[in-house]
């Protein structure tokens, strides 16, 4: 919803108070801005091709999620009629209404870069996704065998009459609608699901492609869609029949679950029956093939209970996440050079497994992921696990992925006799299952494990190590702004350091009391952790430096974050821009924050890069009078973290770090005329205007190269 900026052009004297409605963007629509600008790198002929499809398939994956949860969670506020609108102003209603009108728009231009650029090129790349019609001879016999053979015996064709009810249809699944006429002329209508276990594009026998330049030689890929190969050989399901016509659609349903949080031991179970559920939530998106008749719609609509509004027609296959299946193709010619993260310098001095603790003990390590590899922070946990000073870890786990190294560790570190204690979010959205069976493996081998506090989901990024020296102990820290998960840091930009500094270890023993055991502290010395004590300590650290420039300081604040949503943070930094003090904000996602507003926001600018890798890092600079701040963490301006999740910030100490990440790698995301869009007053982006004299610079690509130099 664009601001009628002129409002406030007309009286900068008298500008609107900072909680009124037209000073701030819409979540939700904001939210659907950063999936434009990923859709962009789709449609950008610069992104490798291969990349191309891969940014098309996560634009499909991440409309997904926000229908399952975000438009979801909407329509339940409509149905218990409850009209509590955001600082935006904008009702659960009038939010739909203009969602529908962006995520159509979104879900076509999608399609029509898919099929008017993207496979097209692809297809003269020797990579075909054809439609069943373009098979030649020997193509159609392949894809016919491979139907009779693997798909036909797969298939259940579900009938739908007064002796079948209508079948159950599952989130996030492909279905073909198939009208039939029996011998007595009388139609009927089946559902006939395309099985997600078998490949959405079906592999046709490569051929050579011919001898290139460089002496390899290639192969031609084809394929063709799966629903395709089953909507030509229906007669075989219903043999007898006729089959009328047939057209796909695809599903979407309420995948937020409410938990009843009961003890430890409950919520597990509850967790447990919570993600089984989810495949049964109501529909709240209905995608189906634009040609598809209106007695269809009909049937669907009615059995399957949606409203006409949530019926999103389209021209092109549905369900783009699948394409990822393309991205793995080995045509790496097609694709962003590999790259092998670099170990920093004084862990390649040594035996890390000797010296670790020792390297820890010079000075605070700075890990830039995925610049920097992530395997001192799987090193710095074996060597915890094996050192036989160490007494005990305490470690939380938000996000580990399958095979983790990290829980391996902590695995290990329980069989050598180590004090193990691990806080499992099991509410981590969409990674529940998994955590819940790291959460049983853990316990089978004597782990005290912790399934987080009643209200609040942990958050935070952070493993404490506890070692025995000389007649004492010393705590190592390791924090970040990202997971424990060593396949994302290969494809999230995050930070992450290693410290034993006292003061911060003496705060995370404060710390994991409180999430195991009973603990109301709310004064940390170093750490700001939410929600004890970072609403009030970011709140205030804003205030130091309005009145720093109140004094004639350069009032400068650097926010890097994925979210600003929080209406308190906003106004604060809203103050900031009217004391004169320069606000830069780095924001990839939402952004509620209007920038560029007469008498309100006029030195705020917000810029969003979006590239190969996540931007994921959470980062506050405080200029502080000359006296630099920086905290990293995970937690983003929203009223969920600040409010209702565990979350951790934690100080950079070392002059030389703060320089660094002040120089080094923020001035660069300011720099970047290649990956960044700078955000408009009325919440649209556009590509950051460069300077003619200045040279290209992606500040991604930059980082990556300088790693490989050094």
């Amino acid at each position: 919803m664009a601001l009628d900026a002129d409002h406030v052009k007309k009286d900068p004297a008298q500008p609107p108070a900072l909680d009124a409605p037209e000073l701030y963007i819409n979540r939700e629509l904001s939210q659907l801005e950063f999936q434009r600008r990923v859709l962009e790198e789709a449609q950008d002929e610069r992104t490798p091709l291969l990349d191309r499809v891969k940014f098309l398939a996560i634009v499909g994956s991440n409309l997904d999620e926000f229908f399952m949860v975000r438009v979801a969670g909407l329509k339940k506020q409509i149905e218990a009629g409850v009209f509590d609108t955001p600082p935006d102003g904008l009702t659960p209603a009038e939010q739909l209404a203009a969602i529908r009108k962006v995520a159509q728009q979104l879900m076509a231009q999608a399609r029509e870069c898919l099929r008017d650029e993207v496979l097209p090129a692809l297809r003269k790349a020797g990579i075909e996704v054809l439609e069943y019609g373009e098979l030649n001879e020997r193509q159609r016999a392949t894809a016919d065998t491979f139907f009779h053979q693997v798909v036909f015996p797969v298939l259940t064709p579900l009938a739908f009459d007064p002796g079948h009810p209508f079948p159950f249809i599952s989130n996030r699944s492909l279905s073909l609608a198939v009208l039939i006429k029996d011998q007595k002329g009388k139609e009927h209508f089946a559902r006939v699901k395309v099985p997600s276990t078998l490949p959405r594009l079906v592999p046709i026998k490569r051929s050579s492609g011919g001898v290139k330049k460089d002496g390899t030689v290639p192969y031609n890929h084809y394929f063709v869609w799966l629903e395709q190969l089953i909507a030509v050989n229906l007669g075989t399901l219903f043999p007898g029949m006729e089959v009328v016509e047939t057209y796909p659609f695809r599903v979407t349903r309420d995948a937020d679950m409410v938990i009843q949080e009961l003890e430890a031991a409950d919520l597990l179970e509850t967790m447990e029956q919570s993600v089984r559920q989810r495949r049964f939530g109501s529909v709240v998106r209905l995608t189906i093939n634009e040609t598809m008749p209106s007695r269809l719609r009909e049937i669907l609509m009615e059995n399957l209970e949606v409203d006409h509004n949530d019926i999103y027609p389209l021209d092109g296959p549905l369900g783009l996440s699948d394409l990822m299946s393309l991205y793995s193709i080995d045509r790496y010619d097609l694709k962003e050079p590999t790259f092998k993260p670099a170990v920093p310098a004084i862990w390649r001095n040594g035996s890390a497994e000797r010296d670790i603790f020792s390297i820890i003990r010079r000075r605070d390590i700075l890990l830039h992921h995925p610049y920097d590899s992530f395997l001192p922070v799987i090193d710095f946990l074996r060597t915890a696990a094996r050192d036989p000073d160490v007494l005990a870890i305490k470690q939380t786990l938000y996000r580990v992925g399958k095979q983790p190294p990290v829980v391996d560790a902590l695995l290990e570190a329980a069989e050598n006799g180590k004090q193990v204690a691990v806080l499992v979010e099991l509410k981590a959205r969409f990674d529940e299952e998994s955590n819940i069976g790291w959460a049983k493996t853990l316990e089978k081998e004597g782990v005290h494990v912790i399934y987080g506090l009643l209200g609040l989901k942990t958050h935070s990024k952070i493993a404490l190590v506890i070692r025995r020296e000389g007649d004492g102990i010393r705590r190592y820290l390791h924090m970040a702004t990202g997971n424990y998960n060593a396949i994302t840091a290969q494809l999230y930009e995050d930070l992450g350091m290693f410290t034993c500094d006292e003061a911060m270890g003496a705060d995370a023993t404060e710390l994991f009391n409180y999430l195991t055991g009973y603990s109301d502290k709310d004064c940390y010395n170093k750490l700001m952790v939410a929600p004890m004590n970072m609403r009030a300590r970011m709140n205030a650290l804003i205030e130091r430096e309005i009145e720093l420039q109140k004094r004639g300081e350069k009032g400068h604040l650097i926010f890097k974050v994925n979210s600003l949503v929080d209406a308190g943070m906003i106004q604060h930094l809203y103050r900031a821009s009217q004391a004169g003090v320069k606000v830069d904000l780095l924001v990839r996602g939402i952004c509620c924050l209007r920038p560029g507003l007469p008498g309100i926001s006029e030195n705020i600018q917000v810029i969003s890069v979006v590239g190969r890798f996540l931007e994921h890092s959470r980062l506050y600079y405080f200029r502080n009078g000359g006296q630099e701040e920086i905290y990293l963490g995970s937690a983003d301006l929203m009223p969920r973290n600040i409010d209702r999740r565990v979350e951790v910030l934690f100080p950079v100490q070392d002059a030389a770090m703060i320089q660094h990440i002040r120089n080094d790698i923020l001035a660069l995301y300011f720099r970047d005329n290649l990956k960044a869009r700078l955000m408009m007053p009325d919440g649209s982006y556009r590509r950051v205007s460069s300077d003619k004299k200045a040279p290209p610079l992606a500040v991604q690509e930059w980082l990556l190269k300088k790693r490989h130099k050094g």
